[in-house]
């Protein structure tokens, strides 16, 4: 198992670094927007919709997905899209979670799927307009979900006390999450200091915060794409949890499915865009 978790790391960091590091946008959109394909895929077989239905799905989204792409959406993207996407997240993901996997299943499967295929189709659109921002921008915001996570895992084994969502994530707890935003915090701290550095490959997302809304602004701002992450986080879960799977699929050997490895991802990137006006 851990071999093959090195081995599907190594092939994916090999395809996205290249990707990241060429100054086209064209790569690194052409990339996420398969990812997001066969994470679409995935959304419709644990929504009640397998088979020929979920092959479709995953068509339908990468042709919306190119649509966008045709239009220069993912150069200039009107602001309401982003708004949209973190309206979904923040209301859909209340109600999702306040309710917990039993009431998931009892929601119409049309209405499921839909709200899953936009928050996808709107999640790829931000991430490829991040990659257009520059690559500071985009990195910085990979950044905060990664150490958001990481913080989180690490502080809540060692101080986690109240658990935050029992019935779809036992080992989450609030201790977890306040651990994430300081991790995230710290990782502002140093990335600012390192920002005239960074310049040359645009703004970042800590120092594009700052800019907008001073310190106290930028932490909150920070403190909120890492907690919708964890939102993000937690309606995969929910959704898994729901339809009886441990991982959206099998797609990357040792590590579950496209979804099990982007949910985070999902809401953070619109809302920073939606906060800072890129």
């Amino acid at each position: 198992m851990l071999g093959q978790r090195v081995l599907t790391a190594v092939v994916l960091l090999a395809l996205l670094l290249p990707s990241l590091a060429t100054d086209l946008v064209w790569p690194f959109a052409a990339l996420t927007l398969l990812l997001i394909a066969a994470a679409g895929w995935e959304w419709s077989r644990l929504n009640q919709l397998p088979g020929l239905r979920a092959w479709l799905s995953g068509a339908l989204l990468a042709l919306v997905c190119g649509a966008a792409w045709a239009l220069g959406w993912t150069v200039h993207a009107p602001g309401w899209v982003w708004l949209m996407a973190v309206a979904v997240w923040v209301l859909g993901g209340a109600v999702a979670l306040r309710g917990g996997p039993a009431l998931w299943p009892q929601l119409p499967v049309a209405a499921r799927w839909a709200l899953g295929m936009l928050a996808l189709w709107t999640a790829w659109l931000a991430i490829a307009h991040a990659k257009w921002v520059g690559l500071n921008f985009v990195l910085s915001v990979f950044c905060v979900v990664w150490v958001a996570d990481i913080a989180a895992y690490f502080g809540g084994r060692m101080l986690g006390r109240h658990k935050l969502a029992p019935s779809i994530s036992p080992g989450k707890t609030w201790e977890g999450v306040a651990s994430g935003v300081f991790g995230v915090l710290m990782l502002a701290l140093i990335w600012t200091s390192a920002e005239p550095w960074l310049a040359a490959t645009g703004p970042s997302i800590f120092g594009s915060l700052h800019m907008l809304y001073g310190v106290l602004g930028a932490a909150l701002a920070l403190a909120a794409i890492a907690g919708l992450s964890v939102v993000g986080d937690l309606i995969e879960s929910l959704v898994k949890r729901a339809a009886g799977a441990k991982d959206s699929s099998r797609l990357l050997p040792g590590h579950g499915g496209v979804l099990d490895r982007v949910d985070a991802l999902l809401p953070a990137f619109p809302l920073a865009l939606a906060l800072t006006g890129l």
